[in-house]
């Protein structure tokens, strides 16, 4: 792998989304899957929304408010995930426009496409989540929305998406993509536009480690063929969204986890603290019992 050329088309990257940034007032375009949202909005002759928490992803020319799911062909889940189900999400879908449950065609093309989609209205999709979820007893606070159930349960039908080529935000999602294709290319990593993947690499080349392909359970490996698991946050406050015994002994084996703080804005890495695995899950074994113990004052479990 040529490092100086991935770092070149890194800062090319810094350079496309700067500079949409200047056109559009929207900072963060690249990572955590935000390229899909892009295309999806261009398609709909939507216009983005500054991403500050709790804003939705879209509008329309009416101010009408839209929030975007998506999932694509090449993903091993095809539904729609809501990573939260309680009454303040519902309230908040009742008061939008629609969510759009879109499609993103990735396989066996060069540029992905948005190509289908649900367009539910916010107070259909927030009463069929009430009821939905009422017996689910899920800790992760998840539940996956299938077309099966927009269509025989909502009666919503699918509409197809026509390509435009004049579309408001096309030239820069391009200019992306093709870099990301060279990047990808170059360091043999998949995917590195969706979820924390992009993140990975940048703590991988810091770090001189292999990134690893998103079928593996590891992130990385040094060039010893050590294993490492990686977790990025804006700040220093990282998420461990599963803790179950599995997961724990998983973590126990690796030669060390690694927390990195990031920059999304100049996509760059600002600190990595590498943290003893045994040491890690002590910590998160107490901090499970602790809230267990949170629960079980409020008579849940």
């Amino acid at each position: 792998m040529d490092i100086k050329l991935v770092e070149n088309l890194i800062q090319r990257l810094r350079r496309i989304q700067s500079d949409f940034d200047r056109h559009f007032g929207i900072k963060d375009i690249i990572t955590n899957s935000k390229i899909f949202e892009v295309l999806i909005a261009d398609s709909l002759n939507h216009y983005l929304i500054s991403g500050f928490a709790g804003n939705r992803d879209a509008k329309d020319d009416k101010n009408g408010e839209y929030e975007y799911k998506h999932f694509k062909e090449t993903s091993s889940n095809h539904t729609w995930t809501f990573n939260d189900f309680s009454d303040a999400i519902f309230a908040k879908l009742e008061k939008i426009e629609a969510v759009i449950f879109a499609h993103i065609q990735d396989k066996d093309t060069k540029f992905p496409r948005f190509d289908w989609y649900y367009q539910v209205p916010g107070n259909v999709i927030a009463t069929y989540l009430r009821s939905a979820t009422i017996h689910i007893t899920n800790n992760r606070k998840m539940v996956n929305i299938s077309s099966s159930q927009i269509e025989k349960d909502m009666g919503i039908e699918k509409k197809h998406v026509v390509f435009v080529n004049n579309g408001r935000y096309l030239k820069w999602t391009e200019k992306i993509i093709n870099v990301v294709l060279k990047i990808e290319k170059e360091t043999n990593a998949r995917g590195i536009l969706t979820s924390n993947k992009f993140w990975e690499l940048l703590v991988a080349l810091k770090l001189k480690h292999t990134l690893l392909s998103d079928q593996s359970r590891d992130d990385a490996k040094d060039d010893k063929g050590d294993f490492y698991e990686y977790k990025v946050a804006k700040n220093s406050t990282w998420s461990f969204e599963d803790i179950s015994a599995v997961v724990l002994k998983r973590y126990q084996q690796e030669k060390g986890i690694i927390l990195a703080i990031v920059d999304k804005n100049e996509l760059s890495v600002k600190k990595i603290y590498s943290v003893n695995p045994r040491r890690l899950v002590s910590l998160l074994k107490k901090k499970l019992i602790q809230k267990e113990g949170r629960y079980k004052k409020k008579g849940k479990k």
